[in-house]
């Protein structure tokens, strides 16, 4: 829906709500027409119910408002007497129309002075639930979120079962767009395995400020750009159309920025022609083939030694050869010094080799080590439109900045001229910015070299703290929990160091200042 779209269903909104209520606020001792001024009306109803004036803000909040909406229809129902249970469930069951019942064919009187405590125990468990989940939603949209690392893609920085803290205020966080959804889950509802939310209506595209830009090698979290599947790691071939923010969550690191010019030769990043440097903490991966020497030797022994799993790797006996996938610089080193390694083999794909899932597309003869130099777009700048260049911008044009942004576009080719919805296309002006992230895992990691560009209304946030990680190949439960990476943070230079033991002192102090507290006060 556009801005204009929701203007005009916001005013519909008001007029149900005035007309069903209007004589609700005459008993109350108000203005019929402030039933019918936006927002006003609201603040003068939360007086009337004797709630507090910023419940009003919680209404405007997407899916905090769908718990709220209910609340309130409840809550104006009992400040007129209708307290029975029939009464909530009528209320909640009818969208909020039973006040229309109430409106035009009770006789009521207002409670001015009605209890706010819940009647029940019940009761009571319900509202503290319903506000704690309140809560925790502004938390989970606007501020912190948690995440988990699934795959090895970033390998050595942060590793599969790394339970992370994301921040959304770093970047801006962005309003939902979705505005029909179960709280605080993703794409799917736990345990019933079903869809969490609808995919109408749909909210413009809004991100607030943040205070700081994405830079190079930032880790970033966002939506998997060309996501179709029902839910993370269904490939089952079923596909989805699914909103910008339910798209599944991603996290890889921001190799190239908006106007950079990107390159891959022999496996290593160029940006503007320029080696790209990484920081300390990231540790890049190739595959390699290992050549043991020695009777009797078995390099599956000397993998596992060195706490090596990689999960496609495989190993030839008679030419004892091990092909790992994911070898760091500093696991290559340790290989080197043992007297049993013979060689190590870096495997880079050649030039002539070809990839057919590299981007943008197969004419282009890439593969994942050796990729041209390609523009990534910046937002305000314009580029060349010709069936040449076309392949790196088609997506953008009728997907990124097209349907998604409710500008439905449809290019075809004629020829040697590019049309846009059947009028000549020669150039471009972008409507946002895009950036090219990749995992440091380069030979195991799904990434903008597949499927291209990462819109900027599809970043999520910065991961900032792991506060729990944990090793499903270790065996028993303390061994799976790995304690040093636990409160560390993911930025920084140097090795990662663990903030446990500061934070269990200060929940220390902090129980031992509340249990003080107390006692004092109770003598």
């Amino acid at each position: 829906m556009t801005i204009i779209q929701w203007f005009i269903f916001f005013l519909l909104l008001q007029l149900i709500h005035g007309f069903g209520t209007w004589k609700l606020y005459k008993i109350a001792g108000r203005k019929p027409w402030e039933a019918f001024v936006p927002v006003y009306n609201a603040i003068v109803l939360m007086k009337i119910i004797n709630r507090p004036w910023w419940w009003t803000i919680l209404l405007f909040i997407p899916i905090v408002n769908l718990i709220m909406f209910p609340v309130v229809w409840v809550e104006t129902a009992r400040s007129f007497g209708k307290h029975t249970k029939a009464d909530t469930w009528l209320s909640i069951l009818t969208i909020g129309f039973y006040l229309y019942y109430i409106n035009y064919t009770q006789e009521v009187n207002h409670i001015s002075d009605r209890s706010l405590k819940p009647r029940t125990e019940v009761g009571e468990w319900v509202s503290s639930i319903l506000f704690a989940i309140v809560a925790a939603t502004i938390v989970h949209t606007y501020f912190i979120q948690p995440f988990t690392i699934p795959t090895s893609s970033l390998e050595k920085t942060l590793l599969v079962g790394d339970f992370l803290f994301v921040s959304k205020f770093h970047y801006g966080a962005r309003t939902p767009q979705t505005t029909v959804s179960f709280p605080m889950v993703h794409d799917t509802i736990p345990v019933l395995g079903i869809k969490s939310y609808t995919n109408w209506p749909q909210l413009p595209y809004f991100r607030l400020p943040g205070f700081e830009d994405i830079e190079r090698n930032d880790i970033v979290v966002f939506n998997w750009p060309v996501d179709t599947v029902r839910k993370f790691f269904d490939r089952s071939g079923k596909h989805y159309q699914k909103p910008i923010d339910k798209k599944s969550n991603y996290v890889k690191r921001a190799v190239g920025l908006p106007g950079d010019s990107l390159k891959i030769v022999d496996g290593k990043v160029y940006i503007n022609q320029k080696p790209l440097m990484l920081p300390e903490r990231a540790k890049p991966q190739y595959s390699y083939i290992v050549q043991g020497k020695g009777q009797g030797f078995d390099l599956r022994n000397l993998a596992q030694r060195y706490n090596i799993t990689d999960p496609v790797g495989w190993y030839n006996q008679a030419k004892r050869q091990y092909r790992f996938v994911s070898l760091s610089e500093e696991t290559i080193q340790k290989f080197k010094n043992h007297p049993n390694v013979a060689s190590i083999t870096k495997i880079i794909d050649p030039v002539e080799q070809t990839d057919a899932r590299i981007f943008p597309s197969a004419r282009m003869n890439w593969n994942h080590d050796q990729m041209g130099s390609i523009y990534i777009p910046e937002k305000g700048k314009t580029v060349a439109i010709n069936p040449k260049s076309l392949p790196f911008y088609k997506r953008i044009i009728e997907v990124y900045e097209g349907i998604e942004m409710g500008n439905p576009h449809k290019i075809t080719v004629n020829g040697k001229q590019v049309l846009l919805d059947n009028e000549p296309l020669t150039q471009y002006t972008f409507k946002q910015n895009y950036y090219f992230m990749m995992g440091d895992n380069r030979h195991n990691s799904e990434d903008s070299r597949y499927w291209g560009y990462v819109p900027e209304n599809h970043v999520v946030g910065k991961p900032i703290f792991i506060w729990m990680s944990w090793d499903t190949h270790a065996n028993g439960f303390f061994n799976k929990i790995r304690w040093e990476r636990l409160f560390t943070t993911v930025g920084g230079e140097g090795k990662p160091v663990s903030y446990l033991y500061y934070f269990l002192i200060g929940l220390v102090i902090v129980i031992g200042f509340n249990f003080f507290r107390k006692r004092k006060k109770k003598a």
